[in-house]
């Protein structure tokens, strides 16, 4: 082997992601989406940028984009608030289908008379374009330390993790009927029993394949803790391959796994969240540099006038209509129907689905990639930078509070049923300056520690409480409820 072969490749590709890591420190203090900054770096690093890597593989691109999407899904699942998301299952739902089935048909009707596509080819466009992203959401969110009001951030979260595998099977099964040498609106319809199909076992094997793995992490005992890791990356890749084996929606599969997962206890369940945490940022930051790789500056600039009519009509028509459509009879104000229109970033997804029509030899599928990218681009850009403004203008904002992490972790097993849980002690708390021995609390209830300013407190029966304390609390769920309410506190 050449003694310079790999070495090369190692080094640029390790500087560009310290290079992206360094500037996620950054970007947060200026509004800058730090997705964006991930997509610029790579494009400078490209062929027409300052470095010059030659890069056009789109083969590459895509597999790379499957395996990452899968672990960022994953993930989002993991994190999500059964809880919370339970509340609003239906109209998050109905975004992510008709909604992004709404946004698909409009964007591709205006396509086809801006651009001079046929009505399949804008429609194929549609669907590329359709879907949110919930890593671009969320990571501006909390840059900007903004916090919505309400159940619109739970609603934001659900529609953004569950909205990718309906894109995914429009931009497939469009690219199916375009393929055909006779096509009619008859191949749409077809369309029809694949979805019920794809979505109903990818539902399914998701949930039976994350209650599988619940047991066996319980239970296969594994002698060395970093296992545990390995094994957690493998089930994922296994979930996804299975449910696309049997016709279902691998996509939806992993997401689902992640939400049974992030619902159940399991052993080491604070640190395998973590570490997949971990590995979704790695996935995003190298498939965004790949795809700023990927993309050709000189290419972009003759369609950026017209890719901008399209992409200000999915932002101001398309987006609000199908948003507007979806929630029909469901309990938002229109300030939260407007807010969830224009918090609805286009990210990597898009970009991704953009190779397929490249490797299938669509005759336009060069320009519909490059309208994509610069949609991506103007979405981050214009919608990212100005989520803050328009939830102040919007009156949607709350006072954000910074989430604090505890020391200490906690896996039920064996016999024993406690839950380990955060219990936030508001400002108008009845019993604040008391100290714990006069709460007459539970004997089964035990106060382990307490965070007050950003310090730790080990209690004792003669601590004090005071208002905007978090207490840990280890009790069984039942005792946790009786808490909750006795001392009227939040979890």
């Amino acid at each position: 082997m050449n003694a310079h072969g790999l070495e090369p490749y190692l080094l640029g590709g390790s500087l560009l992601l310290i290079l992206s890591i360094v500037a996620s420190k950054t970007t947060g203090r200026f509004g800058i989406p730090l997705l964006l900054v991930f997509l610029i770096i790579g494009m400078l690093a490209g062929s027409e940028g300052i470095i010059g890597i030659h890069f056009n593989n789109h083969q590459y691109s895509q597999t790379l984009g499957v395996i990452a999407l899968q672990f960022i899904l994953f993930a989002g699942g993991l994190e999500t608030d059964w809880k919370k998301i339970s509340k609003i299952l239906l109209p998050g739902l109905a975004l992510s289908t008709v909604g992004v089935l709404i946004t698909c048909g409009l964007t591709g009707w205006f396509a086809t008379y801006i651009l001079g596509f046929t009505l399949p080819e804008g429609l194929l466009l549609g669907a590329i374009v359709s879907s949110t992203d919930a890593a671009a959401v969320f990571t501006i969110l909390r840059a900007s330390s903004v916090n919505l009001k309400g159940q619109t951030k739970s609603l934001l979260e659900l529609e953004s993790g569950s909205n990718d595998p309906m894109a995914v099977f429009l931009t497939i099964g469009i690219l199916q009927v375009m393929q055909q040498t006779d096509f009619s609106s008859a191949s749409f319809i077809a369309l029809i029993p694949m979805f019920i199909k794809q979505m109903s076992l990818g539902a399914i094997i998701g949930y039976a394949f994350g209650k599988s793995v619940i047991s066996l992490l319980n239970r296969i005992k594994l002698e060395f803790e970093g296992l545990y890791s390995v094994l957690m990356l493998a089930v994922v890749v296994l979930g996804y391959s299975i449910s696309q084996l049997n016709g279902g929606n691998g996509f939806l599969s992993v997401y689902i796994m992640g939400i049974v997962l992030g619902r159940e206890n399991f052993i080491h369940k604070k640190s395998l969240i973590l570490f997949q945490d971990g590995i979704a940022w790695l996935m995003q930051i190298a498939m965004f540099l790949t795809l700023g790789l990927l993309v050709f500056p000189s290419k972009i600039i003759p369609i950026a006038g017209s890719a901008l009519l399209v992409s200000a009509f999915l932002i101001f028509i398309a987006r609000p209509v199908g948003v507007f459509v979806s929630l029909i009879g469901q309990k938002f104000s229109i300030r939260e129907k407007s807010l969830i229109s224009w918090i609805g970033l286009r990210g990597a997804v898009p970009i991704i689905l953009a190779t397929y029509p490249m490797l299938a030899g669509i005759p336009k599928a060069e320009i519909i990639f490059n309208i994509v990218f610069f949609i991506v681009l103007t979405s981050i850009l214009f919608q990212g930078t100005s989520i803050p403004f328009v939830a102040k203008l919007l009156k949607m904002q709350e006072p954000f509070k910074q989430k604090f992490r505890f020391p200490i972790e906690y896996t039920p097993m064996g016999n024993l049923k406690s839950e380990l849980i955060e219990l936030h002690i508001p400002g108008k708390y009845p019993a604040t300056g008391k100290p714990i021995i006069e709460l007459n609390l539970p004997k089964e209830v035990l106060i382990v520690l307490i965070q007050r300013q950003g310090n730790i407190i080990i209690p004792k029966g003669s601590t004090h409480l005071h208002a905007n304390d978090t207490m840990l609390v280890l009790a069984e769920k039942a005792q946790l409820e009786k808490l909750q309410s006795l001392l009227e506190v939040e979890g």
